[in-house]
């Protein structure tokens, strides 16, 4: 429970979102109607406003009527854990593909969430006499959201057919293609560019990228490899965001070697790495060749000093996982993953790649 409220946390400064509290209710049976009891939630309430909060953030997705029913003992702006990422993904996504992705999936959440306030508008002037003028609103912006769901798909439907296109090419040149899965945050992007030297965003935050990137590593004697940055994984991805990106992630079918990068500093790395796995293997993908990789071990060297029985714990995980140990920020630790690739594409050739100086 504290890992998850931590994550939310995390999202939220992702968000820009200054945490001011949090609370932790465990009960017997979850409130249909609030979520929490609510005594709780008054006691959240009254300590927001001391706080001078201004918006309330539950860790759990709400159902219309839950936000509804929350709102009416609260001034406070509510969302749920859900639109708070639909949130980060709408301030993140770059590409043609990812913003029509993640508008698609905010309309898919919001169209249920407008339909619940609108049972609040009719009631504006309702019986014998006409609709009321609420109610209209409501219908006209539940069909205009229809329409641009139905717009967005047929674009997407297009823009997949551009990618098919793309993989059709990548696959028809007989090049390996290596794509980096892995939890939110666990250096993806700075994997891909210190390997091919480019310069694709990063930064210390969730979902600090979200569009998917294709850079060739050309290898001594004429090999070369094709790596894919895949948007990060989290727990509890919403429904509608995962079923946009599933265009996305269907590039992941054509890898050779699915190269599954862990943040070793991270305390809930076990985790995380279950979450990846069940993922891929909602996508069909739990059969493709897997690569563990442990990364940000220049981290681990105060935690070995102050936390012996932490630091032996990610050495067994390494063992059991047969992974490679790199540093994405050192491109002289990536050596052992180099030949590692060698190994797998090339197992006859005679020579290793001894430092990262060898690629071209």
């Amino acid at each position: 429970m504290d890992d998850s409220l931590a994550e939310l946390q995390e999202l939220a400064r992702t968000a820009g979102v200054q945490v001011l509290d949090s609370f932790i209710q465990l009960p017997r049976k979850l409130n249909p109607r609030t979520l929490m009891g609510e005594g709780k939630l008054q006691e959240v309430v009254i300590r927001a406003l001391q706080r001078g909060a201004t918006l309330l953030i539950f860790d759990q997705e709400l159902t219309p009527a839950q936000v509804r029913a929350i709102s009416t003992m609260t001034e406070l702006k509510v969302i749920d854990r859900s639109q708070l990422i639909l949130d980060i993904f709408a301030g993140r996504a770059k590409s043609r593909d990812g913003k029509v992705q993640v508008e698609l999936a905010q309309l898919k959440y919001l169209l249920p969430r407008l339909t619940g306030r609108g049972v609040q508008m009719s009631r504006l002037m309702g019986g014998i006499g006409g609709r009321g003028p609420g109610e209209t609103k409501l219908e006209i912006d539940r069909r205009r959201i229809r329409d641009r769901i139905t717009a967005l798909e047929r674009e997407l439907q297009e823009l997949s057919r551009d990618r098919e296109q793309r993989r059709s090419r990548r696959v028809r040149s007989g090049v390996p293609i290596i794509s980096i899965v892995g939890y939110t945050n666990a250096g993806k992007s700075t994997l891909l560019n210190a390997l091919t030297q480019s310069e694709i965003f990063t930064e210390n935050l969730l979902f600090a990228t979200l569009d998917t990137s294709s850079r060739r590593l050309r290898l001594p004697r004429e090999r070369e490899v094709i790596i894919t940055d895949t948007v990060g994984f989290i727990r509890s991805l919403p429904a509608s965001l995962m079923g946009a990106f599933k265009a996305t992630l269907e590039e992941l079918q054509d890898a050779d070697l699915l190269l599954h990068l862990v943040d070793a500093s991270n305390p809930r790395f076990e985790a995380q790495i279950a979450q990846v796995r069940t993922i891929l293997a909602e996508l069909g993908l739990a059969e493709k060749p897997e690569l563990v990789v442990f990364n940000k071990t220049d981290q681990l060297e105060g935690l070995k000093r102050k936390d012996t029985i932490a630091f032996l714990r990610i050495a067994q995980a390494k063992r059991r996982h047969n992974a490679i140990s790199i540093s994405a920020v050192d491109r002289k630790s990536l050596a052992p993953l180099l030949d590692e690739l060698k190994r797998r594409f090339w197992p006859d050739a005679d020579d290793s790649f001894q430092t990262p100086t060898d690629i071209l």
